[in-house]
């Protein structure tokens, strides 16, 4: 225990192999940075492509780790210690980046919250998980516009009573306003010392929750701890992507979400990779950005969503064809299912037919990819649009309606995973219970998924959508409760029902259902004012497309909303209504198809 990093350092160990501290402790950050700083400080580690276009910035592993220990000492310096959770609600850029480093090496908790979310998201957040620091921007910067990140965190912070600090970066040269909770990050950095002793750390301490939705309004704080995660990070991102020494890998998403974790973060960072992180929109200053973004930094691996494939596509190939795209190997995709036509238009315009695409399937709760076509024997086929075969130590089965497992080909059930794997969550923050309910009750001695799949004649799997009411809006995975909680807020609308629908451009999107109260009048500015609820109490991407006013919802005799028929209203298979014997009155599916038709002819006129 002489040297300040214990053992870490073994000699002989494979360049990029994560270096374990004895008896099973270790620290995340030392095999994101140190490791990677012995061996070639100099290696660029992340290449910030801000959202000013073509100011990239690169940020080498020797300057990344000083901008972690600053940021660990700084956080220590204010009272973050050990097994302290601290929110983190910034844009993507080297300081967030930073910011989940440093508490992972002084052995905090991190819970990222995509900087999008509303100040009431936010306090949710914060107040379900107890942290006791907030991380934020003066600004952020998107799309050329100017979003208010403190604004945002001061309007939270007033419902927290945990938080004690603020710590406030530079994202733009504009005044915020700052109270006495408020510390100047980088002028606090500037004075901090650039070596900070990491944490010994358990494999099994937490190293960050993240919150996702659920089917119920609540949004559970999934979390991960250290070796499992960082291990399962590291493989798939090595392996699913072929990733070699040298390449630069290009995951556009944002750190908000388990993709910016594992595959912008911690996966290339552990592997000594070159990270790009995207801060800006597809489309901004045009719809060539991602492809500019290509030429310029040489980008070998792309991973992006389906939701901005299939907007790209309607724009042209022009754009595409307009930029040398010869650095590509790899393209993946990942946050929802891809459809076929945006999976061609990426196979053979982005990727001109030359490079491998990647349909990745896993889940904020799996830690990295579970099923994928790639890695497989050389040359080996992929199947358009399907995720095909599972990982390493990954073993999916289907199960029935009566929960026997499917054997065989050809068949479709219940995605279900038969044995633990690193990756996986280990609970729920501060509800273990709902973490049992959730995946592992439905089909006891199973990881049920909540997803459907079908295996194909030739044993590949297909993931085919959510069987609870989850829906999936450019790939935000957002539950139906949360929309329809948000709404049930205003005072004239006593009831709500939203259901997903097959969306153009988003995948899905949300159609919502309202009963109003009688003699209700001015029923237009009402919906104005549900999609201003909904925006502020969750976000702008959780606003319901369309909403309409019925009589009366579908239940059942015990009271419970049948979505299932709203869905075959919105989706128009209403000649196949199945089983509506369990209705307490089942005259009001017609009352709301007359609802929905009147609704759709006004529409298009």
């Amino acid at each position: 225990w002489d040297s300040p990093f214990h053992t870490a350092w073994q000699p002989g160990a494979p360049a990029g192999s994560a270096r374990w501290f004895l008896g099973g402790r270790l620290n995340v950050s030392v095999n994101c940075l140190d490791q990677h700083v012995e061996a070639s400080p100099n290696r660029v580690a992340l290449i910030w492509e801000r959202d000013e276009p073509g100011t990239a910035v690169h940020v080498t592993y020797r300057d990344l780790l000083d901008l972690t220990c600053r940021l660990a000492n700084t956080l220590k310096k204010y009272g973050i210690q050990k097994g302290d959770r601290v929110a983190i609600y910034m844009s993507v850029s080297p300081l967030s980046v930073a910011a989940m480093l440093a508490c992972a090496r002084i052995g905090a908790v991190h819970t990222v919250i995509f900087a999008g979310f509303s100040a009431e998201s936010l306090a949710g957040r914060i107040m379900d998980s107890g942290c006791k620091a907030v991380i934020t921007y003066n600004q952020g910067v998107r799309g050329g516009r100017t979003i208010e990140l403190k604004a945002t965190v001061d309007e939270a912070v007033k419902n927290c009573p945990s938080i004690k600090h603020v710590f406030v970066a530079q994202r733009t040269d504009n005044k915020v306003q700052m109270g006495e909770r408020d510390i100047p990050l980088e002028e606090e950095m500037s004075k901090a010392d650039s070596v900070c002793t990491p944490e010994s750390m358990d494999s099994e301490d937490v190293l960050f929750m993240l919150y996702t939705s659920g089917s119920t309004g609540k949004p559970k704080g999934i979390v991960h701890t250290q070796a499992g995660y960082l291990l399962y990070a590291a493989l798939t991102h090595k392996y699913v992507f072929d990733y070699q020494q040298g390449d630069v890998f290009g995951c556009v998403a944002d750190i908000g979400w388990i993709t910016g974790h594992s595959y912008v973060v911690y996966g290339p960072l552990c592997n000594g990779a070159t990270s790009v992180l995207f801060e800006s929109t597809p489309v901004y200053p045009d719809p060539g950005r991602y492809w500019e973004m290509v030429q310029r930094l040489k980008i070998n691996q792309f991973y992006g969503a389906p939701t901005a494939i299939r907007l790209l596509l309607n724009y042209g190939e022009e754009w595409v064809r307009k930029y040398d795209r010869s650095s590509l190997k790899v393209l993946g995709s990942v946050g929802e299912p891809i459809n076929k036509e945006a999976w061609q238009w990426f196979y053979q315009v982005v990727g001109e037919g030359r490079c491998a695409l990647v349909d990745t399937w896993w889940q904020t709760e799996t830690g990295g990819i579970c099923i994928a076509p790639r890695p497989s024997e050389e040359k080996a086929e992929i199947v358009p649009a399907m995720a095909m075969r599972p990982f390493f130590g990954i073993v999916p089965v289907l199960m029935d309606e009566n929960g026997e497992v499917l054997e065989g080909n050809d068949v479709s059930g219940a995605l279900c995973i038969a044995q633990p794997w690193p990756g996986m969550a280990r609970t729920i923050h501060g509800d273990h219970q709902r973490f049992i309910d959730a995946y592992f009750k439905a089909y006891p001695g199973y990881y049920f998924t909540g997803d459907g799949a079908y295996r194909s004649q030739q044993g590949y799997y297909q993931i085919t959508g959510r069987m609870d009411d989850v829906i999936n809006i450019s790939g935000h995975r957002l539950g139906t409760a949360e929309i329809e909680d948000a709404m049930a807020d205003h005072p004239e609308v006593p009831e709500t029902a939203v259901i997903g629908y097959p969306h153009k451009i988003k995948g899905e999107g949300a159609f919502a259902f309202i009963v109003l109260k009688e003699q209700t009048a001015g029923v237009d500015h009402i919906k104005e004012e549900l999609k201003t609820l909904v925006a502020s109490k969750i976000a702008k991407y959780a606003v319901p497309d369309h909403i309409l006013v019925v009589k009366r919802l579908p239940k059942t005799r015990s009271g419970k909303i049948m979505r299932r028929l709203l869905r075959k209203v919105v989706t128009e298979q209403s000649s196949n209504m199945g089983d509506v014997t369990t209705l307490d009155d089942p005259s009001v599916v017609q009352e709301i198809l007359d609802a929905y038709q009147k609704y759709k002819e006004k529409s298009s006129s």
